[in-house]
């Protein structure tokens, strides 16, 4: 199996897609690799067109919420679908050259997601460094480490490796919130790839733009006695005011209430799309 992920190696979605292969059974003459990737777009692309088996991607993170870019892009994209979860652990570190005091550091590199995630102590220690959004944590551990003159640094994840010689990783987290989790999607092209049991459904809703059509799609919820255990808006591309909504809800596909619960959201929305099929 191929599953592709945000790269370089060493990024938090190399350690989500290590998971997902390890959970994977292997398959005997089939080559196992996780395979990088530049940004999202191209790693779920590389599933779309059968470059890759499955591509793993972050979908909410307890401090910084969903992310936004990938929600559009499972929308978007024809035939994928989520078909695991996992949540990990994020410990971010700054990565800095040894005997360089935080006074020194002019300028920071990662992800937005974790710079997002580290801002009281960037505000409280580091206020005059510039922040600088990079593709991946692991873009911007590679970023700092070709700037010799100790002026820069990183946010990493605490697992990474092979640092260059005279770099060094700090032994504080430097989450707002220590307890700080990220949820990670194994995403697989066509509808067959689905698990026959789950207890999660991963959807997508338009309402229509009229008074109550959003409570009335709750009240459908209710009824069936689901507990829905998430809701997000996107703005609908190229209308302005439509709003796409993004349900995850305990539910059994296998159940036998299933089919009638979702005939009844599809024929009170506009548009509807599974989205994944999942155990939480």
């Amino acid at each position: 199996m191929k599953i592709a992920y945000l790269g370089p190696e060493g990024s938090y979605s190399h350690l989500a897609a290590r998971a997902f292969l390890e959970q994977e059974t292997p398959t005997e003459g089939n080559w196992n690799e996780c395979m990088p990737f530049r940004n999202f777009s191209e790693a779920l692309n590389a599933v779309a067109s059968g470059k890759a088996d499955a591509c793993a991607i972050p979908i909410e993170n307890s401090l910084q919420g969903s992310v936004a870019q990938n929600l559009d892009l499972l929308q978007e994209l024809h035939d994928l679908y989520a078909v695991k979860e996992y949540v990990l652990r994020i410990d971010h570190r700054l990565v800095y050259k040894e005997g360089v005091s935080l006074s020194e550091i002019g300028r920071v590199y990662s992800h937005g997601q974790a710079l997002g995630q580290c801002s009281e102590f960037l505000s409280k220690r580091m206020p005059f460094a510039a922040l600088r959004e990079t593709e991946s944590t692991a873009f911007g551990l590679n970023k700092a480490m070709e700037d010799d003159s100790g002026r820069s640094a990183a946010i990493a994840g605490a697992h990474v490796e092979n640092l260059r010689p005279g770099f060094v990783i700090g032994e504080e987290c430097l989450s707002d919130e220590k307890h700080n989790f990220t949820h990670f999607l194994l995403v697989r092209k066509g509808k067959e790839q689905l698990p026959s049991v789950s207890n999660r459904l991963f959807f997508s809703v338009v309402c229509p733009n009229k008074p109550g059509s959003l409570l009335s799609l709750l009240k459908i919820i209710a009824d069936y006695n689901v507990d829905m255990t998430k809701l997000e808006s996107r703005p609908v591309k190229n209308s302005p005011g439509e709003f796409r909504f993004f349900i995850e809800a305990a539910c059994n596909v296998a159940d036998e209430k299933f089919l009638p619960f979702f005939a009844k959201i599809q024929e009170n929305t506009l548009e509807c799309k599974i989205l994944g099929v999942y155990t939480h």
